[in-house]
């Protein structure tokens, strides 16, 4: 970078990490990011290449995991799909104590009617990198589903017990 950030307006740095920002157009044209969901789109990438082991080096995994094709950017409550025809929920958040995003269809999901087989969590750290992944199953995620009453659906903490609980197929 050829200016020194310190000497930059907010406004500078604001265009930095915007949209039509090199970075962030660069990544599109690799087709890592394909929404505005930043975080979201890089959860999905390190998935897909942690279970597709792009890089068997990089990730040690704990258990066998099946090969994952991600779905089209426009279909609903899917983001990927194994050979076997199981259905991947993914969702990414930046913290070891976030709140995953969005599970719609709260009816459905009141019902007990899965909408996945299994629930890939990435957790981030503060640079982006994978810190670790979670997988649990449709069952695991209805029994530790929160309701926002606001939003009028379901998202996971967490917490302690969802992090230590459930199946770590990979941590840094």
């Amino acid at each position: 970078m050829t200016k020194e950030l310190d000497k930059l307006t907010v406004e500078e740095l604001f265009e930095l990490i915007s949209p039509s920002s090199e970075v962030m157009i660069e990544l599109r044209r690799r087709k890592v990011l394909r929404t505005k969901n930043v975080v979201g789109e890089i959860g999905e990438f390190f998935a897909i290449k942690f279970y597709n082991k792009l890089n068997e080096k990089e990730y040690v995994k704990t258990k066998k995991l099946p090969k994952l094709l991600l779905a089209t950017e426009t279909t609903k409550n899917i983001d990927a799909l194994s050979r076997e025809g199981k259905i991947y929920s993914i969702k990414c958040v930046s913290s070891k104590k976030g709140t995953t995003g969005s599970f719609w269809d709260p009816e459905s999901i009141k019902n007990n009617n899965p909408t996945f087989h299994f629930l890939i969590i990435v957790i981030l750290d503060d640079k982006y990198n994978v810190d670790s992944i979670l997988e649990l199953t449709w069952d695991d995620f209805f029994k530790n589903k929160k309701y926002n009453k606001r939003m009028n659906n379901f998202n996971i903490s967490l917490t302690k017990k969802i992090r230590d609980k459930f199946t770590v197929i990979y941590k840094k």
